[in-house]
């Protein structure tokens, strides 16, 4: 079945309290709308959900259920670069009531401006940075981080929004049938295999923003949604022509195996001080090796995804300028941890793998 009802302008929704002014936006799964709080005398936006048709009930009410959990997980997060959750009206279906940020997505900013500067693109980050960390102190975890949903607002602050498929420490997960949770070409190569999320997963998201947003274009995007996660789970990261100071932060971020991934307090201080015009110890390059295979001495693969059929061609990375150079010294922030010994990469159980290419192969029919 599919859902009936949808906002009209001038409708007023949350037992007449907020009057629909007009569309900010929309997607697959809903409308975020305009509206005017009739009681505190403000504009607010409302993000109103619609099933796509086809969903069955049980579908229908577990995307009630997401929904309500965004309200409360963003309602959680307490934090100047967090959008604001106001309220969670129920007609029906829920209407997630959250401040209204006026600007672009980063998204649009790079549409219209290509790459930015690496300066800017630090202070992007660490504000997105500061956001997430303010997420995870609560226990929740964004897991979709991409430029669509990060907001420039005119008053100069970057605010993170759309916690629909957040997940709140403690709370069952609500996957919907076939989907796929976060996009992929942002998604963490221990989310790709199908393994438990955690705060690194959204450091990894984090990093391939930044990498999009200095570079121009997305490291591991694929023709395909199974095709970027084989890139993302197997293929080495291009090397970065124009990142300059924020090359070594990136190499950090997108470190394959999550237990090597750049901590999240160092990640902040290294893109504050590239922000302010600074490098990073160690000079504006890492390690020709970072760029190199996934799978190293130091760390096995994570795993593979099933290949049904031949396995496709990739494009190749970026030559190097150049022939290989010994490796650097480590990063400033692998001296400083006390380093465990790593074990051999555990192989996905083949459930796992069949579930996640069936999902992805079903993904919308």
């Amino acid at each position: 079945m599919s859902e009936a009802g949808s906002g009209r302008q001038g409708e007023r929704v949350g037992g007449g309290r907020y009057r629909l002014l007009g569309e900010l936006g929309r997607g697959g799964m809903g409308v975020v709308w305009r509206a005017y709080d009739e009681a505190l005398g403000r504009e607010v936006a409302i993000k109103e959900v619609r099933a796509p048709a086809g969903f069955g009930d049980r579908d229908i009410d577990r995307l009630y259920a997401r929904m309500e959990r965004e309200g409360r997980a963003a309602a959680r997060v307490s934090h100047r670069n967090v959008v604001t959750v106001y309220d969670v009206a129920m007609e029906g279906r829920p209407w997630i009531v959250m401040e209204l940020v006026r600007g672009l997505s980063l998204a649009d900013v790079l549409d219209a401006e290509g790459p930015l500067p690496s300066a800017r693109a630090a202070r992007i980050g660490a504000e997105v940075l500061a956001a997430l960390r303010a997420a995870h102190a609560v226990g929740v975890l964004h897991r979709d981080v991409k430029p669509g949903n990060v907001l420039m607002a005119n008053d100069g602050r970057v605010v993170l929004t759309d916690f629909g498929i957040a997940v709140v420490e403690g709370d069952a997960a609500l996957t919907l049938t076939g989907e796929l949770v976060g996009s992929p070409e942002f998604l963490a190569p221990e989310r790709a295999l199908g393994r438990s999320p955690g705060p690194e997963s959204d450091l990894w998201s984090l990093g391939v923003l930044l990498y999009a947003a200095v570079e121009g274009f997305s490291p591991f995007r694929q023709d395909t949604p199974l095709s970027t996660l084989r890139a993302v789970v197997d293929e080495s990261l291009p090397r970065p022509r124009r990142a300059g100071p924020l090359t070594s932060v990136l190499e950090g971020l997108l470190d394959k195996d999550p237990r090597r991934r750049l901590p999240a307090a160092e990640a902040e201080r290294l893109l504050r001080l590239v922000a302010a015009g600074g490098t990073p110890a160690g000079g504006s390059v890492s390690s020709p090796n970072a760029f190199g295979p996934a799978a190293t001495a130091e760390t096995e693969p994570l795993g593979r995804l099933p290949e049904p059929g031949a396995t496709p061609a990739y494009p190749p990375a970026p030559d190097a300028d150049g022939p290989a150079e010994p490796p650097d010294d480590p990063p400033p922030w692998r001296q400083r941890a006390a380093v465990a010994a790593l074990v051999a990469g555990v192989l996905l159980a083949a459930l796992s793998l069949g579930g996640l290419a069936w999902a992805l192969l079903n993904k919308g029919g």
